[in-house]
């Protein structure tokens, strides 16, 4: 059994990974810190965790809190882990950050898409990018891993493919989605009220959106080609979910037999990806690490349409952290995973 220690549990994606681990057979959690909840039970805020946590409360953050755990998750605010990781190293030999403070390789990019200078860029190239099915290799036994956050696994797993095969042009990639609002994060804001969301849906972050390089990095790294996103996200009235529409142009005449068949033979032996003609709903994916993906070669428009969808605190968030974990630890990857959705 693995000792871990959850950093900023009393957040939404900290109480996925509390849940996810409930029923790992292998990681334990013995640490759960929750500095605006700390000396209240887990219970308390969560009551959908209280069979398997009880009286467990949490704690606030200090340096040598993980002291004795094999790994640490880390679920904080983006900006937040860039100076706990470095204390982390001193206590686990494995941390994965949810966040996005490690995610981009160029430190350069910090200020021009989040605002502020990177605080430990130094750190930035030891971690690797936690996205399984496309950089498996490099996750097996890192120590440093950032697992990238919804929105940019659901546009790389349905564009990655199409552009390492040299099926679609690397620039002008049009990608829409749309999210729940737990996306946004248990802390309240105005503009994801219930009054304001429900009934609504609406675009943000137009033409910049912080993930935008995320996706672009993912993509042009896995394909070994620079890509270029358009992307637009959305907020739905939904508590859960991710659903990505992503548009390309085709290189050269290509059917929609073609492009599914090219995602089918990519994801072949993924356990968590699902390559159909369906049409991707959030709902199917609801509470799985799975992700599922479609496309479609228009002849009319001249158009490569894929479609993925998949839950934005499992795979998008928590799960795909203990995807990472066990790939890390070097135990089964799908250990603890739920691979099929809850319905209705």
């Amino acid at each position: 059994m693995h000792k871990v220690a959850v950093i900023g549990a009393s957040g939404f994606t900290g109480a996925e990974l509390l849940r996810i681990c409930a029923s790992h057979p292998q990681l334990e959690v013995t640490v759960a810190t929750g500095d605006s909840m700390a000396g209240r039970p887990v219970a308390d805020l969560y009551p959908s965790l209280a069979p398997a946590y009880g009286d467990t409360q949490f704690v606030p953050y200090e340096p040598g809190v993980a002291t004795g755990c094999d790994l640490a998750f880390c679920a904080l605010p983006h900006g937040a882990s860039q100076s706990v990781v470095g204390e982390l190293r001193d206590d686990v030999k494995h941390v994965v950050d949810l966040a996005a403070d490690f995610r981009l390789d160029d430190p350069g990019l910090y200020p021009a898409w989040y605002g502020t200078e990177h605080t430990a860029p130094e750190l930035l190239t030891e971690f690797v990018f936690g996205l399984p099915e496309l950089f498996r290799g490099a996750i097996r036994g890192a120590e440093l891993v950032a697992a990238p956050g919804c929105y940019v696994t659901t546009a790389a797993l349905a564009l990655a493919p199409l552009v390492a095969a040299g099926a679609v042009e690397p620039a002008g990639i049009i990608v829409d989605a749309a999210s729940g609002v737990s996306g946004a994060g248990r802390p309240a804001k105005p503009n994801t009220t219930f009054c304001t969301v429900d009934e609504d849906f609406t675009a943000y972050g137009l033409l910049t959106h912080r993930h935008t390089p995320e996706i672009e990095m993912a993509v042009s790294r896995h394909a070994g080609t620079d890509v270029q996103v358009l992307f637009t996200p959305h907020l739905a009235p939904m508590n859960r979910g991710i659903l990505a529409t992503c548009y390309a142009r085709p290189t050269a005449g290509t059917s929609t037999g073609e492009v599914l068949n090219l995602l089918a033979d990519a994801y072949c032996d993924e356990p968590f990806v699902v390559v159909s003609e369906r049409s991707p709903s959030t709902k199917a994916t609801l509470g799985s690490n799975s992700v599922h993906i479609t496309a479609r070669a228009d002849d009319r428009t001249g158009w490569v349409m894929a479609i993925a969808a998949l839950d934005n605190l499992v795979k998008g968030a928590s799960g795909q952290a203990v995807q990472c974990a066990n790939l890390a630890l070097g135990i089964d990857e799908t250990a603890g995973l739920a691979s099929a959705g809850i319905y209705p």
